[in-house]
């Protein structure tokens, strides 16, 4: 049976159209650092996504190949995601899509070690003819964090997120974005081929205990 991380872990990847509070351990990832307008054609998110696919199809095929990693098991390649900020704000603003600084994401499986990433760079590299020095191997742990499913275009999003923060202070929280803990989203359509306001998007934002 295939593993699915959005149905093993539902609680991270498939939360309600209402707000809740959910705590992040540490997780691996493949990661891409960059800045721009994430609509730009040629712009450097568009490309990150093509880097971050690239590796993560790598190592779901290496099963297919001589190279096999200890421990692998087949998955569905799990969701892309994106941490998302602005100098100097603290949160985001949707009409500066220029300002954003971003890390491209997707979850590496449990069984895919710094060494496995190591060899997974090199395969691709010397298959596909391009550079892939940007992807990172990246261990993250988010917390304590409030979440919710936005449905609709991005440019909405304030919306679920006032609903959010909304929540979070009726429920003894407050944000916690900081230079370390992001604003952070979780793509589950695919925005080529579902309408724009049939699009579903996890929003995360880390929060601590007010005081």
């Amino acid at each position: 049976m295939v593993f699915d991380y959005k149905k093993e872990y539902k609680e991270f990847y498939l939360p309600k159209k209402k707000p809740s509070i959910v705590e992040l351990p540490k997780i691996n990832y493949l990661a891409v650092r960059g800045q721009g307008d994430p609509n730009a054609e040629d712009g450097e998110y568009k490309q990150s996504i093509a880097l971050l696919y690239a590796i993560a199809y790598t190592i779901k095929m290496s099963k297919k190949g001589e190279h096999q990693l200890e421990g692998y098991f087949d998955y569905v390649v799990p969701p892309l995601e994106g941490f998302w900020w602005q100098e100097g704000l603290k949160g985001v603003d949707y009409t500066r899509k220029e300002d954003f600084h971003f890390i491209s994401l997707i979850r590496l499986p449990d069984f895919v070690t710094k060494k496995a990433f190591d060899w997974a760079i090199a395969e691709a590299t010397e298959k596909k003819k391009m550079d892939f020095s940007k992807v990172e191997f990246l261990s993250y742990e988010e917390g304590l964090c409030v979440q919710c499913l936005h449905v609709g275009p991005y440019d909405n999003e304030p919306e679920t997120v006032a609903l959010m923060h909304d929540f979070m202070e009726k429920e003894g929280f407050q944000l916690d974005i900081s230079e370390n803990r992001y604003h952070h989203e979780i793509y589950l359509s695919d925005a080529r081929r579902v309408p724009t306001e049939k699009m579903r998007t996890v929003i995360r934002h880390p929060i601590k205990k007010s005081y």
